[in-house]
């Protein structure tokens, strides 16, 4: 047994995987997909692959399903290739954006403003969450790989509320996103936000969901929270800090330009942050084309991203009980966020729920 054990634990049951057990499942997963054109190929990196197996416990055949159908995803919405131009009418009320500062952990910052909302395309409130998404893991620094959610609802009411919208976004970031979302803060719901949360609950899954965090102005114990998280002089006033600079749309479509100019050198030098040591790639050689829809890449075997019969039996290096229980590899930023105190948040949530969205976040 190697000294680098990982503890992970779901639901009370612990196991321990060491880090040969972890490097044995990420070259599977690896070897199951195939290879990969260039762009692609920074998603099979071994922090990101890490990332597919700790949203599914591990196993190996999840995991890879998970994993082609984001490639798949990858290939036809390229979100890489999303510019501001192209959605800088949805950022226009800062509905979300990217703060100017880090958390205390060094994890990037997504302002939401439900009551912010100003179009009726679903599709094209989407495509601005992901644009966001990719732009937060852009400005990652390299020893981080999750971001934090700050949910301000001032000003929300019953017109803002939409399950679709709730639902898309729940599958972008579990499903295309996992491991990247470290906490969710919704500060200052309203009451009526309660039965909605309960009807939109069983869109998440059990890692997202549990990493909500009710924040009330009105509680200190939850207030705590953000002195915990937050260098309250960077916080904005909106959420308990001092910063009252506010939103203002033409300084923020400046940082993004500049951020967009920044993304193609992050493609060329495969400089995505990593957790783990991405090792040289020496058992993968290209000889034949393969089609994944219009995109031509090079292959020793087909690779079929709509398929998920290739996975190996997870028996042979998984021997834990993958039956739907999600299982986290605890590290010291999953271990960072403080404990909930006062307002539990909507009643029917037990409070050890409310402790720590990532998931399949």
């Amino acid at each position: 047994m190697s000294a680098g054990l990982k503890k992970s634990s779901s639901n009370g049951c612990e196991k321990l995987l060491t880090s040969e057990e972890q490097q044995a499942k990420i070259n599977e997963v690896r070897r199951l997909i195939g290879p990969l054109p260039d762009k692609l190929a920074i998603y099979c990196s071994d922090a990101s692959i890490s990332r597919y197996l700790r949203a599914r416990n591990w196993n190996i055949k999840k995991a890879t399903k998970m994993l082609k159908g984001t490639l798949k995803w990858r290939a036809e919405y390229k979100p890489e290739e999303i510019r501001w131009e192209e959605i800088a009418c949805e950022g226009e009320t800062g509905k979300i954006c990217r703060t100017n500062f880090i958390d205390k952990h060094g994890r990037t910052v997504l302002v939401m403003r439900p009551s912010c909302q100003n179009t009726k395309s679903t599709k094209g409130q989407i495509r601005y969450l992901v644009y966001c998404m990719e732009n937060a893991i852009l400005n990652l620094p390299a020893e981080q790989e999750q971001m934090v959610w700050l949910i301000d609802f001032h000003g929300f009411n019953l017109s803002h509320i939409s399950v679709k919208v709730t639902k898309e976004t729940a599958h972008v970031l579990q499903d295309h996103y996992p491991e990247r979302l470290g906490v969710a803060i919704l500060y200052n719901p309203p009451k009526f936000f309660e039965p909605f949360y309960t009807l939109v609950k069983p869109f998440l899954e059990p890692k997202t969901y549990n990493k909500v965090k009710f924040v009330y102005a009105d509680d200190l114990n939850t207030m705590k929270i953000m002195e915990d998280l937050f260098n309250i002089d960077q916080l904005e006033s909106a959420f308990g800090g001092k910063d009252t600079s506010g939103f203002d749309f033409n300084k923020y479509a400046e940082r993004m330009r500049e951020d967009d100019k920044r993304m193609p050198s992050l493609w060329s030098s495969q400089s995505l942050p990593l957790a783990i040591p991405q090792p040289t790639l020496t058992s993968i050689t290209a000889s034949k084309p393969v089609n994944l829809d219009s995109d031509s890449i090079t292959a020793s075997k087909p690779v079929n991203l709509d398929s998920d019969s290739d996975a190996s039996d997870d028996n042979k290096l998984d021997g834990s009980n993958s039956h739907g229980i999600y299982a986290k590899v605890v590290s010291s930023d999953n271990d960072s966020s403080p404990a909930d105190g006062g307002h539990n948040g909507p009643s029917n949530i037990h409070q050890d729920e409310i402790v720590s969205l990532d998931g399949k976040a």
